[in-house]
């Protein structure tokens, strides 16, 4: 099964960056296929075909396709089990690992949304995210107990919240609560990090001089 090739649909410094950097941490081999989106080619039928909603991170692998950030890790994750970076399905940790890929897209996104874009919060009771002040304390309650998500041990479910963090960190669209910081800084110290903000650095002068 993994003899079959792996491209990532990338442009850089979005979401695919995240994706990007789990690849680095997992040292396995891919392709990157790069989309410069000021040229709109992430809409074109072509890409439109291997993600309909025209948005970056895809993955192929062989045959399969898979798109949606959490759902690229927990296939790369099971895809390379050897790389220690997925508790398997008979790991206790694998529901926490299920709980906090889901709560990143599900809670996290659209409370941040609701209140970078001024909209009105909805009744707790309609939200399903509760409140954006209930995802942060969430979050934050959850880095307390370790230096990465799952506590002690790195894995796939950082490879999201550490790019997503990260981001949201600098833009001040969460708080730079102690918790927060600490764990975006961790993060930034891996050695994947500079692999990939050298990688995205040279893809972003080529399509700036093109």
């Amino acid at each position: 099964m993994n003899d079959r090739p792996i491209t990532l649909f990338h442009a850089p410094h979005t979401r695919s960056s995240g994706t990007l950097r789990l690849l680095e941490e997992m040292g396995v081999p891919y392709r990157l296929h790069v989309l410069d989106l000021a040229k709109g080619e992430h809409k074109r039928p072509d890409y439109l075909a291997i993600n309909p909603m025209g948005k970056v991170p895809a993955l192929r692998h062989g045959e399969a396709i898979v798109s949606e950030q959490g759902a690229i890790a927990l296939y790369l994750g099971d895809l390379f089990p050897d790389t220690g970076l997925c508790p398997r399905p008979d790991d206790p940790l694998r529901a926490d690992l299920l709980r906090w890929l889901f709560f990143y897209g599900d809670c996290v996104e659209p409370a941040v949304l609701q209140k970078a874009m001024g909209w009105e919060a909805p009744k707790a009771s309609a939200a399903g995210y509760g409140s954006y002040e209930d995802t942060v304390a969430a979050v934050v309650g959850q880095l307390a107990k370790g230096p990465w998500f799952l506590g002690e041990r790195f894995t796939v479910a950082d490879g999201v919240w550490g790019s997503a963090l990260t981001w949201l960190k600098k833009f001040g669209l969460i708080p730079a609560t102690p918790e927060i910081a600490a764990y975006v800084e961790r993060f930034a110290e891996r050695p994947a990090a500079a692999r990939v903000a050298a990688i995205d650095a040279e893809l972003a002068a080529k399509q700036k001089g093109a």
